[in-house]
């Protein structure tokens, strides 16, 4: 294997003359406005939508932690059920949260396009900007070229530049790309300029790959365009959104809706369908009540170059890693600054023509997840940024609760499995404010607990429901799904997977949060994306631990008491069979399979997203949706 290296740019290196920005490292600590600027008029329904995702995340809450409250309490009420409740609280408003924006998205879904294509305005120069990391020269450019082209027959390659901004660092694979990246030059020559650089230091990483761009040759493009290794993105889209930022001089960022695609394991098959089927209604909701203080996901959006050279300067945190150092998951942040600085950024959930692809098995997404969970758990040092738009910083909350979510479940189960084997092997009080003439029976009430149960259910697929309704009211949808009976079988299928599922991410991720507080960095490895199942043996190893916890807590239910264990049987089932699940969800000859069975069905595969970037649907996606 050669040697990783730091070598100078490559001769091969092609490059346009320097255009610089300055792009200052914003300060933390102080904001002189005191508060986070106007990003331009915001419709009054935001503030509606706002109230309605917040008011329905309460009542949820509040309801739902009533209800435990009537399970759990006898007479009695003890440190541990105080304990029990709250954890419970928080975990189940979390859920309620995502119900009540699914809701939300599902009631916006039937409104009209906010653009058309008369309302835009004329492209403006832009930068088609795909970092790279050791990743796959030759698919990268084949989907470059894809792109380039599909711009060139919406005649718009003058209006854009290709730049591969390269990190890699093996000598190797520098010399490959810099040969795959001239040849796409060449070949795209008559279409659309192309250009490579690659730099000699990956400060920052992807973050300073980016901000080496806009202080070189930012000067000489309105806006850029940021790609990951793994997207596609239509011609019809990449120019709507150019336009769609002409035409809104406040626009900082406008993010499209990625769909997944182009993966055949089950596990990766599961995730497409969930995408594309649920990830609609959850988009719109999330539209609907950010309004103009949305988010930024990293890739296939639009950014203003000049307000992000002025706005997204990110310094470096304060202590050692992995809460200091450079900032990881830079998009939520840049995104907040070009907020505080009064640019819009918002999403268009239903441009289409935007795309990217999923980790093809379990243990490719723990490993992406390992760093995207120490990226949102540095925002905790930013949650108290001067000048921030509030919205901005329930945006770092929820990433943060997106990985502690997973502990605090943790905790619920053994909090509930510690109050289980008290309530079993304790001796009741039943007089526990001294002598009365009636005693305090301990009371265990079934019916609060089946209407509990029910209410749990109703929160976790209300927005799988919605979103299959939505579809089957959706002819291209529907029919690219496998029609109705094809849309349910994958429900359940779905279920039935994300069931076994969780319990092994609960555990990655919960351990993935101690390692982060324990001090452990994740470092910065190159992204696996072939569809190579990992060896059983292998999957053995890995989720040893996994099984064990399985086993122990399918063991303690059992001696607690049979209900206890059959409450607690898709958790004992999901550890315990995760090497085998892990494995199985694994495999390309299983998700062909179940193409075969008409489950996890979607439309990119009748209808292949090749087709949609060279030309096809072209009306469909010229529309960019609110």
């Amino acid at each position: 294997m050669d040697k990783i290296v730091d070598i100078a740019p490559s001769k091969d290196d092609i490059l346009p003359p320097e255009s610089r920005l300055d792009m200052p490292v914003q300060d933390l600590k102080h904001w002189a406005p005191g508060g986070a600027l106007s990003a331009g008029r915001e419709r009054s329904s935001v503030h509606f939508y706002r109230w309605f995702v917040f008011s329905a995340t309460l009542a949820l809450t509040g309801l739902g932690t009533y209800e435990i409250y009537q399970v759990i309490s006898p007479a009695d009420i003890t440190w541990l059920q105080v304990i029990f409740a709250a954890l419970f609280a928080v975990t189940f408003a979390w859920i309620s949260f995502a119900c009540a924006g699914a809701m939300l998205g599902f009631l916006c879904m039937t409104r009209r396009p906010r653009y058309t294509l008369a309302e835009l305005g004329d492209t403006k120069r832009t930068a088609l900007l795909m970092p790279v990391y050791h990743e796959d020269p030759e698919t990268v450019a084949e989907a470059m070229a894809r792109m380039g082209r599909a711009l060139a027959r919406e005649k718009a390659g003058d209006k854009f530049d290709i730049f591969i901004l390269s990190d890699s660092r093996e000598a190797a694979h520098i010399r490959h790309e810099a040969q795959v990246f001239a040849k796409l030059r060449q070949d795209l020559r008559d279409d659309i300029q192309v250009y490579y650089r690659r730099r000699p230091d990956n400060h920052h990483k992807k973050a300073g790959n980016i901000a080496d761009f806009v202080t070189r040759w930012g000067g000489a493009y309105e806006a850029m365009i940021v790609l990951d290794a793994d997207s596609m993105m239509s011609g019809p889209t990449l120019v709507t959104l150019a336009r769609a930022m002409a035409a809104d001089p406040k626009a900082g960022i406008i993010q499209s809706l990625p769909l997944l695609h182009n993966r055949w394991t089950l596990y990766s098959r599961m995730q497409q369908f969930a995408g594309r089927v649920y990830g609609p209604i959850v988009a719109n909701g999330l539209a609907a009540w950010h309004g103009r203080d949305g988010n930024y996901w990293g890739h296939n959006a639009i950014i203003r170059v000049k307000a992000f050279a002025e706005s997204a300067g990110l310094p470096e945190l304060e202590g050692r890693k992995p809460f200091g150092g450079h900032i990881m998951s830079h998009d939520f942040v840049e995104a907040a600054l070009m907020r505080r600085s009064g640019w819009a950024v918002y999403m268009l959930p239903a441009l289409g023509g935007s795309y990217e692809e999923t980790p093809p098995n379990l243990i490719e997404l723990a490993a992406r997840d390992r760093r995207w969970s120490q990226g949102n758990l540095q925002h905790i040092k930013l949650l108290h940024v001067r000048g921030l738009h509030w919205v901005s910083r329930i945006h770092f909350l929820q990433g943060i609760m997106s990985y502690l979510a997973s502990p605090l479940w943790l905790f619920l189960l053994m909090t509930g499995l510690v109050l289980s084997t008290v309530a079993k092997y304790a001796q009741p009080n039943y007089f526990p404010e001294g002598f009365t003439l009636f005693p305090a029976w301990p009371v265990f009430d079934p019916e609060r607990a089946l209407r509990l149960f029910t209410l749990t259910m109703a929160v976790l697929f209300v927005p799988k429901i919605l979103g299959i309704i939505a579809a089957i009211f959706d002819p291209v949808l529907r029919r690219g799904c496998g029609g109705v009976i094809g849309l349910i079988k994958s429900l359940f299928a779905e279920s039935i997977l994300s069931a076994l599922l969780s319990p092994i991410m609960m555990i990655i991720q919960s351990g993935f949060v101690l390692d982060i507080f324990l001090g452990r960095d994740s470092g910065w490895k190159a992204q696996k994306r072939t569809e190579e199942a990992p060896p059983f043996n292998e999957l053995l190893h890995k989720h040893a631990w996994h099984i064990v916890a399985g086993l122990l807590v399918g063991v303690l239910a059992f001696l607690i008491t049979t209900q206890t264990f059959l409450w607690l049987s898709p958790i004992v089932l999901g550890l315990a069979l995760s090497a085998f699940v892990s494995w199985w969800t694994g495999l390309v000859s299983v998700g062909r399979r179940a193409y075969d069975w008409n489950i996890f069905r979607i439309p990119e595969e009748s209808n292949p997203v090749s087709d949609s970037v060279d030309g096809a649907n072209r009306e469909k996606n010229l529309a960019a949706a609110e």
